[in-house]
């Protein structure tokens, strides 16, 4: 018996083999009796007119769960349009690295019927909502799953800004910007930057100062309930923040960023042999034998 009966497609355009996957896999669900809805661009990149389709924030409305085939931004993307339904989302991976998007494309009909049969683990991910301020007017929001990102925009220029931390004061700064980013996001910018790896089950956020203008910054975990504020300081140039790498907002000296959980999060699935250190060991490119496989044995 299927545990999810109305499935959402949603796919990543531009790709041959995103087109092929999605072929098969609509192909699938259709066997296996499970009413499809595909986002608007989903069923235009399939070229299916009569096909049923909604726009990507109404999918929520219509099914049970939303499969995403493509890469982490493309996940990102539905999460941030999912997490308020409440609806779980599992990832097909047709990009690079593959942290969210975790079933591989040659195992994706074991993985699909595995979970539409009820066996899979979950894992609630939280989100960051974002508000720019300018003189107490909220001129600007926005949600991210993996970090909010304040940084120099187009210029060569060093941003500078002062953090608060539940409204304690932190430091003030010059760096090419700061990274404040999930468990989520702790394998995507922040890890470049130089930040830790955090488990996903980890309530906390790590802030990745980059490339800091002192040899005494560090990055810093805090609470994940904690709230981040901003202040910009820099009159020279116009710094600009981004969630999840989209499009970035232009701020002035005197705006404030202020940073803190989402109140929805998002339901991640995975199939039954989901690992996240095999995860790691795959995409770090760490050693791949097991303690078993190898020639260490506990003394």
């Amino acid at each position: 018996m299927m545990r999810f009966r109305h499935v959402g497609l949603v796919a990543r355009p531009g790709r041959e083999a995103v087109v092929e996957t999605l072929r098969v896999l609509l192909e699938l669900l259709r066997s296996l009796m499970v009413h499809v809805v595909l986002e608007d661009d989903t069923a235009a990149l399939l070229d299916l007119p009569s096909a049923q389709s909604a726009r990507l924030y109404r999918l929520g409305e219509l099914v049970d769960l939303v499969i995403v085939v493509g890469g982490d931004g493309s996940l990102l993307r539905v999460a941030r349009a999912m997490a308020r339904y409440h609806k779980p989302v599992l990832g097909i991976n047709r990009g690079r690295l593959g942290f969210l998007t975790d079933i591989a494309a040659q195992d994706m009909e074991d993985g699909v019927r595995s979970v539409l049969s009820g066996h899979f683990s979950q894992e609630a991910r939280f989100l960051f909502e974002c508000h720019i301020k300018a003189e107490e007017e909220e001129i600007n929001q926005g949600l991210a799953l993996n970090d909010v990102v304040l940084y120099a925009g187009r210029t060569l220029h060093m941003v500078e800004f002062e953090l608060f931390i539940d409204g304690h004061f932190v430091y003030r700064l010059h760096a090419d910007g700061l990274i404040i980013a999930s468990p989520t996001g702790s394998t995507a910018y922040a890890l470049s930057g130089g930040g830790p790896i955090l488990h996903p089950r980890m309530d906390a956020m790590v802030l990745v100062p980059m490339h800091p203008h002192t040899l005494n910054s560090r990055p810093i975990v805090v609470d994940g309930n904690s709230e981040i504020k901003l202040k910009v300081l820099s009159r020279e140039f116009q710094p600009m923040v981004s969630c999840d790498g989209q499009e970035g907002r232009s701020l002035a000296a005197g705006d404030w960023i202020y940073v803190r959980k989402y109140p929805h999060k998002l339901l991640l699935l995975h199939p039954p042999q989901h690992d996240f250190y095999k995860t790691l060991r795959t995409k770090m490119g760490w050693n791949h034998l097991n303690p078993s496989e190898s020639s260490w044995t506990k003394s």
